[in-house]
C-alpha cells in the first residue's frame, strides 16, 4: 500500500532546499574574499611580532624612556632626580623666547616714557596755598622704616631682575665692545644673582608687614567713586575729596597684595633648591615643571608690578609737592593734608588733633606734633 505524502511536509522540504541552495551560493561567492581576512590577520600578527621584537631591545627601551621623561634610579635624593631629560623644558625655553619675555619689558619702558611726557606737559602738582608751618603726623617711624626697607629692596630687585632677564640680549652686547666688558658682565651677573636671592625674602617680610599695618585703611569707601570720576584730580580744576588714603593709593596697595605676593611666593619657589635644608618644609614637591611655571609667573607679575610702581614713585616724589616729606619725616603740612586728603584732615580737626598755629617739635622744625588716626 502506498503511503500518502503530506502536502505541508513537502512544502517544508522545498523551503529547506531553496534556502540551502541560496546559502551554498552565497558561501561560494564569499569564499574567494576570505583571502583578505587571512591577509589582514597575518599582517596584524606580523606587526605584533615586530613590535614585540622592538620592545625587546633594551637600548631602545632605555632612550625611549629617557626622552619621555620617565624617571629611573638615582643615588641622589630629591624631586625628579631620577629624570634625565625633561621634555617640558623645551616648551619653557620656547616660552622664554616668546613675546611675554621679549615684549613685556617694553611696558616698563613705555610707562616711564609716559610719566616723563606727562611731567613735561603738566609739571608738578603744587600746593594751592602757602604752608603755614602747621604739620600733621601722617606716618609713624615704624611705618616709614618698613616702607623704605621695602622700597629699597624693590628697586634693587627690579634692577637685578631686569639684568638677569635682559642681560644677555641687551647689556652684554653693549659691554662686549669694551675691553674687559665680558668679564665685567660676568662679575655683575654673579653679584646680581646673589643680591636678588638675598633681598627677595626681605621684600617678602616688608610686604607682609605692609599688609598687616595698612589693610584697614584700604577697603573701598563711599568717596572712592567721586575720586574715580574726577580722575584723581586730573579731570577738572578741583582736587577730589579723599580720606586717609585715596582710591589711587588703595589700588597700589592691592597691587602689592596680589602681584607683590605672587612675585615673593614664586621667587621663594625658585630659590628654595639652593637651600636643601629648607626643602623639607616645602608644602609641595618642587618639580622642574613647577619651577618652570614659577619662573614664568615671577617674570610676568614682576614686570607688571614694576610698570605700576613707576607711577607710584613719580607721584610720591617729583609729581606731588610735599608727598615725599610725609614719608621722609612722618609729617605733612596742614595745607597738603587739606588739599589731598580733606576728609581725613577734617576728621583730625574735629577731634582737636590739628594745632591752630605753628610750634616746635622734637626735631626742631616749625610744626606741632600731632598723632594721626
Amino acid at each position: 500500500m502506498r503511503k500518502k505524502t503530506d502536502p505541508l511536509r513537502v512544502k517544508r522540504r522545498k523551503r529547506i532546499a531553496v534556502w540551502s541552495f541560496a546559502l551554498i551560493m552565497a558561501a561560494s561567492i564569499a569564499a574567494p574574499f576570505s583571502g583578505f581576512l587571512i591577509t589582514a590577520i597575518d599582517g596584524a600578527m606580523a606587526q605584533e611580532t615586530a613590535s614585540a621584537a622592538a620592545e625587546s631591545n633594551p637600548r631602545a627601551n632605555l632612550w625611549r624612556a629617557v626622552k619621555g621623561g620617565v624617571g629611573g634610579y638615582s643615588a641622589v635624593q630629591g624631586a625628579e632626580t631620577g629624570v634625565l631629560i625633561n621634555p617640558a623644558g623645551n616648551d619653557w625655553a620656547n616660552f622664554r623666547k616668546g613675546p611675554v619675555f621679549t615684549k613685556l619689558p617694553w611696558v616698563v619702558a613705555g610707562m616711564l616714557a609716559l610719566i616723563v611726557l606727562y611731567h613735561l606737559l603738566h609739571g608738578k602738582n603744587r600746593l594751592q596755598r602757602r604752608p603755614s608751618g602747621v604739620l600733621v603726623k601722617r606716618w609713624s617711624w615704624f611705618e616709614r622704616l618698613v616702607h623704605w626697607v621695602t622700597a629699597v629692596s624693590f628697586i634693587v630687585l627690579s634692577i637685578t631682575g631686569l639684568s638677569m632677564l635682559l642681560g644677555r640680549t641687551v647689556l652684554l652686547p653693549m659691554l662686549s665692545g669694551i675691553d674687559g666688558g665680558k668679564a665685567a658682565f660676568a662679575a655683575w651677573s654673579q653679584l646680581a644673582i646673589q643680591a636678588h636671592n638675598v633681598l627677595g625674602p626681605v621684600l617678602g617680610v616688608g610686604i607682609v608687614l605692609m599688609i598687616v599695618m595698612w589693610i584697614w585703611f584700604n577697603f573701598p569707601g563711599r568717596g572712592d567713586w567721586r575720586w574715580i570720576k574726577a580722575g584723581g584730580g586730573l579731570i577738572g580744576s578741583k582736587h577730589p575729596s579723599a580720606g586717609r588714603v585715596n582710591f589711587g593709593e588703595k589700588i597700589w596697595f592691592w597691587i602689592i597684595c596680589t602681584f607683590g605676593l605672587a612675585v615673593v611666593i614664586t621667587g621663594l619657589a625658585l630659590v628654595a633648591p639652593s637651600y636643601p635644608q629648607l626643602m623639607e618644609y616645602a608644602p609641595i614637591a618642587l618639580t622642574r615643571n613647577l619651577m618652570q611655571d614659577a619662573n614664568q609667573y615671577h617674570v610676568i607679575a614682576g614686570l607688571i608690578w614694576m610698570a605700576v610702581a613707576i607711577g607710584h614713585i613719580y607721584i610720591g616724589t617729583a609729581g606731588t609737592e610735599g608727598a615725599l616729606q610725609g614719608m621722609a619725616t612722618g609729617y605733612v603740612t596742614a595745607e597738603w593734608a587739606e588739599q589731598h586728603h580733606d576728609l581725613w584732615f577734617d576728621k583730625l580737626r574735629r577731634k582737636g588733633k590739628v594745632a591752630s598755629e605753628p610750634n616746635r617739635y622734637s626735631r626742631g622744625h616749625n610744626a606741632v606734633t600731632q598723632r594721626s588716626l
